[in-house]
């Protein structure tokens, strides 16, 4: 039977959170990790059955330490998961001594249900209901008699209920119920959408904590396209068609706001790992075949219950490891350019020292929506109490850090790219001995008044392109940073503002000869 929903997709800030909750937890089985189709460097869970069925998928696009969400009408509002009636006594208990945020269980529409919160604030709701499993899987600590069965489905805000409900009819609902302003419609496959009125409500905003869209279940590509020709007559709103590898896609808005898509049942997620290897490979979007190995070093790392995994500490500035199948010992800290962010740096970083961890860093300050290290009034005017305190900050992070993590000054290098080069120039200066080897990549002296500084202890290369209009202002803090007492080599490469192959040769070169 096709009918009912196909997925649900949502969005989390902390991947390793989010693992545990849904795979440790509630014992969903992991069974696809991709970076995403819209964007290849933004990773995508997939939890689900033993299979990933349709109809038991919930899946996640990870905005790693990203801006929380607004849930509103135009939304889904709470997601719903089908469990064994009498399993809900078990699944307290275990919300209980697993410090998980429940409430409940209360009747709704002649059914017990237990409201939990997921480490983003999402409700996820376990409703005792017969529903069969399709592919059941075991999970450790969670025995089969209490498993999660599959999606029970899904509650969306609206202003225009009746319109909203009129629309999900299209995808094979019909309605069932009204309570408490709600109305449920069901599927032939016996999952639910709850339409309830959010008239004066405030809209949705998207972010992490919310919900993306809802996938209703097509059997094959003729019936998307079929779709899509009805929407088109019907003047609905501007629809989309997408090949996602593992199904074929549909987007549209309902009346209300909220994204729906259709989603084909095949050709499933089998067709490039084997049952038994579901979820365990990281698969890169066949478009960016080309630059899959720098998409893999980009994507946040998790563990999977059991793993061993790190522990991230609350620091000042927003950071994220990628640890390499083989660790040397060595540790590359990076600093972005403008507008960038902690990920951005570590292909390149990868490509110099492959077996070097690496440990990305987020500026604080912003500028017109993008991330920076320190403020600036205009271009070449930078704001010099920004630059100090937020190199104090800074210098608490390396201490903080540095202890926290056990990193090894004498195997540690410090490597920023133009405005994160300019901050990390300037540190080292104000914080002398914080240190002691450092990479600056198009890098001008950002100080306007030198401090006394001993860095007699320190060595740095900067690396300018003879092309690149700031230049000359590599040669400037070459001698100041020489003043201050630093060993200083200044590269020049055939390269302009951008960073080129050339970097990643002449940084490793300069490594190799420390």
């Amino acid at each position: 039977m096709t009918s009912g929903i196909h997925h649900l997709t949502l969005i989390t800030r902390d991947v390793q959170a989010n693992v545990d909750f849904y795979a440790g937890f509630l014992g969903l089985r992991l069974v696809k990790q991709t970076g995403g189709y819209e964007d290849a460097e933004q990773l995508h869970l997939f939890y689900g059955d033993r299979l990933g069925t349709p109809g038991s998928l919930i899946t996640f696009l990870v905005w790693q330490d990203g801006s929380q969400g607004r849930v509103g009408h135009g939304q889904v509002s709470e997601i719903a998961l089908a469990v064994p009636p009498a399993s809900i006594g078990f699944w307290l208990t275990r919300a209980l001594t697993r410090q998980v945020p429940a409430e409940g269980p209360r009747q709704e529409f002649g059914e017990p249900v237990l409201r939990l919160r997921d480490p983003d604030g999402v409700v996820v709701k376990l409703v005792g209901t017969e529903m069969p499993a399709a592919a059941p899987w075991a999970s450790p600590g969670i025995e089969p008699g209490d498993a999660v069965l599959r999606l029970r489905g899904a509650t969306i805000l609206t202003e225009t209920p009746e319109e909203t409900a009129h629309f999900v009819g299209r995808f094979g609902y019909e309605p069932a119920a009204k309570a408490d302003g709600v109305q449920r419609l069901i599927s032939e496959s016996g999952d639910v959408i709850d339409i309830r009125e959010a008239g004066g409500f405030w809209p949705g905003a998207p972010g992490t904590g919310v919900a993306d869209h809802v996938a209703f279940r097509a059997p094959d590509v003729e019936a998307v396209a079929a779709a899509e020709a009805s929407m088109a007559r019907l003047n609905s709103s501007i629809t989309n068609r997408h090949d996602r590898k593992y199904f074929t896609s549909l987007y549209v808005r309902e009346p209300g706001g909220t994204l729906i898509e259709l989603a084909t049942d095949g050709p499933g997620f089998t067709i490039d790992e084997t049952e038994q290897a579901l979820g365990t490979t990281l698969m890169v979007p066949p478009s960016d075949a080309e630059r899959a190995e720098a998409i893999r070093v980009m994507l946040p790392q998790f563990a999977r219950p059991g793993e061993p995994r790190p522990t991230y500490r609350d620091l000042p500035f927003v950071h994220r490891f990628h640890v390499p199948a083989e660790d040397d010992g060595s540790t590359i800290v990076l600093l972005h350019g403008t507008g960038g962010n902690e990920a951005d740096l570590m292909p390149l970083a990868h490509r110099v020292a492959p077996q070097a961890t690496l440990l990305g860093l987020r500026g604080r300050s912003t500028e017109e929506g993008t991330a920076r290290w320190f403020r600036r009034f205009g271009e070449g005017r930078f704001d010099q109490g920004d630059i100090h305190a937020e190199a104090a900050a800074f210098a608490a992070f390396v201490e903080e850090a540095s202890r926290a993590y056990g990193l090894d000054p004498a195997r540690t290098t410090w490597l920023g790219y133009s405005n994160g080069a300019n901050f990390l120039a300037a540190a080292m200066r104000l914080h002398p001995g914080l240190i002691s080897r450092a990479v600056l990549l198009r890098a001008v002296d950002v100080l306007e008044e030198q401090p006394p500084a001993d860095l007699s202890d320190s060595a740095a290369l900067i690396v300018a392109g003879e092309a690149d209009p700031y230049a000359p202002g590599a040669e400037a803090l070459a001698e100041a940073l020489r003043k201050a007492g630093g060993k200083v080599e200044l590269a020049q490469i055939d390269a302009g503002h951008a960073l080129s192959d050339a970097d990643v040769v002449t940084i490793r070169t300069w490594l190799a000869a420390r």
